[in-house]
C-alpha cells in the first residue's frame, strides 16, 4: 500500500462501514499541500487587508521607499 500510494502520489481514502475514515498520503504530498495551505492563508489576510482598506497604491509605496533610501545615504 505505502509503495502504491508513494509511487501514484494519490491520497487513499480508506473506508469503515462505507463511511470514510482515515485518508493516506505520501508526506511530501503532505508537506506540498500544507505549503500550499500556508499561502493560501496568506493571500485571504492580504485580501481581508484590501477589503478593510488597510493599503498603500503602489506610487505611495515605492515613493516612501526611495524618500527611505535617501535618508540613510545622506
Amino acid at each position: 500500500m505505502v509503495k502504491t500510494i508513494t509511487e501514484s502520489g494519490e491520497p487513499v481514502l480508506i473506508t469503515q462501514n462505507g463511511k470514510a475514515r482515515v485518508v493516506v498520503q505520501d508526506a511530501q504530498c503532505y508537506e506540498d499541500q500544507q505549503q500550499t495551505l500556508a499561502l493560501l492563508k496568506i493571500l485571504a489576510l492580504g485580501q481581508k487587508d484590501i477589503r478593510a482598506g488597510n493599503f498603500r497604491d503602489a506610487d505611495a509605496f515605492f515613493a516612501e521607499l526611495d524618500a527611505e533610501g535617501e535618508s540613510r545615504s545622506s
